[in-house]
């Protein structure tokens, strides 16, 4: 069983997450979307919205410095385990309950908006599931940590030896075999969130807008019938040719009225 779950599954989901963004780019460019829902509610959204954006942002730097950097490396620049201990769960513990209250207030606001709750669909639904799991254990894990029985591993002994294994090819079952349950629990639920991820409306984590730093200026035209006022006191418009109001705006500006070749 430890060779299924921390030695093949975890390459059966990179198999999935990858091919899966491959996929979703080729013949679905057009859903590679969040579907924004701001038109039809904005107030809870822009409490929610923050929350968990950043909320989610810091756990998952968190996550990358936990799970990458080994505990040499730490060790090696003076930060002691207890000051590093004390700096993860006072950021984790932040950002976790942050992430978790955003989200709780974006599922809220889209089960009670009535046009929001419409456009959401069982994909989504799936989605909001195995994410809240996500958090919801991964909190679990620092309350864990901190109240309940101080065990001699960690994780740094046990999860991040076996994530970076997995990179060379080399997993590091025995490693992972040592994990406390919650975190085996919690490593379970990241593994199933990122084989959906490519198939749900997270796939937009992976686009960095570098095209907006290059795309033309959009030019918003008001459809306001207020007469517009110029230097020569004539009403600017897309008045047809042969109109009174487009010849005296030929006539004004020294027009021909010759037609082209």
């Amino acid at each position: 069983m430890n060779l299924l779950l921390w030695g093949v599954l975890p390459y059966i989901m990179l198999a999935v997450l990858i091919g899966g963004l491959i996929w979703r780019y080729r013949y679905d460019q057009f859903g590679w979307t969040t579907r924004s829902s701001q038109l039809y509610e904005s107030r809870l959204l822009r409490i929610g919205s923050p929350l968990f954006h950043f909320g989610i942002l810091v756990v998952i730097i968190g996550h990358i410095g936990g799970l990458v950097i080994p505990k040499s490396w730490t060790d090696a620049a003076g930060i002691s385990e207890s000051m590093y201990h004390v700096t993860a769960l006072a950021l984790g513990s932040v950002a976790g309950i942050a992430t978790l209250v955003g989200i709780v207030i974006l599922i809220y606001r889209r089960r009670t908006t009535g046009p929001v709750f419409m456009a959401t669909t069982k994909n989504d639904k799936t989605m909001y599931v195995v994410l809240v799991a996500a958090i919801v254990a991964g909190l679990s894990t620092t309350l864990i940590s901190v109240f309940g029985p101080h065990e001699d591993v960690t994780y740094r002994e046990t999860v991040s030896p076996w994530f970076r294994s997995l990179f060379v090819l080399q997993p590091d079952i025995a490693s992972m075999a040592a994990a406390s349950p919650a975190f085996k629990l919690h490593t379970l639920i990241g593994m199933v969130l990122f084989t959906i991820w490519p198939f749900t409306r997270l796939v937009h984590a992976f686009t960095a807008p570098v095209h907006y730093l290059f795309r033309p200026y959009i030019v918003y035209r008001s459809r306001d019938e207020r007469p517009v006022a110029t230097n020569a006191g004539i009403r600017r418009g897309w008045a047809p040719i042969g109109t009174p109001d487009r010849e005296s705006d030929r006539a004004g500006h020294g027009i021909s009225g010759r037609k082209p070749r």
